[in-house]
């Protein structure tokens, strides 16, 4: 059964930098064409954070723009959110998602946690 495996979190200083990885695995891998990241705070609703669309096209939430980066790995079943100039406000969760407009179903990831240290 295919699942979505995330890597790279964990305790980053203010202004730092973090590279999560999220890697379709089992099953009939995805090819993570299409992906995005979502995360969620404490206390708070998951948000959209980075979107990659079948057609390569990306979107990013005002809060990441010029400092989050979505880009498929060679190893294309992977995807990479690329988080520069972190601050507090970006601890939480992060989420992969592979969206069901492209694979007949929303795959989610496990999480894995950002705590940005201020």
């Amino acid at each position: 059964q295919v699942q979505l495996v995330e890597s790279g979190g964990g305790w980053v200083e203010d202004g730092g930098s973090r590279r999560l990885s999220c890697a379709s695995v089992g099953g009939t891998l995805l090819t993570m064409h299409a992906a995005a990241w979502y995360r969620q705070a404490p206390g708070k609703e998951r948000e959209l954070v980075a979107q990659r669309t079948s057609q390569g096209y990306t979107r990013y939430a005002d809060f990441v723009k010029a400092r989050f980066t979505i880009f498929r790995g060679a190893a294309e079943n992977t995807v990479y959110l690329q988080m520069n100039s972190l601050n507090a406000n970006d601890t939480a969760v992060y989420f992969c998602n592979a969206p069901r407009e492209a694979y007949g179903r929303d795959y989610w990831g496990q999480g894995t946690l950002v705590a940005v240290s201020s």
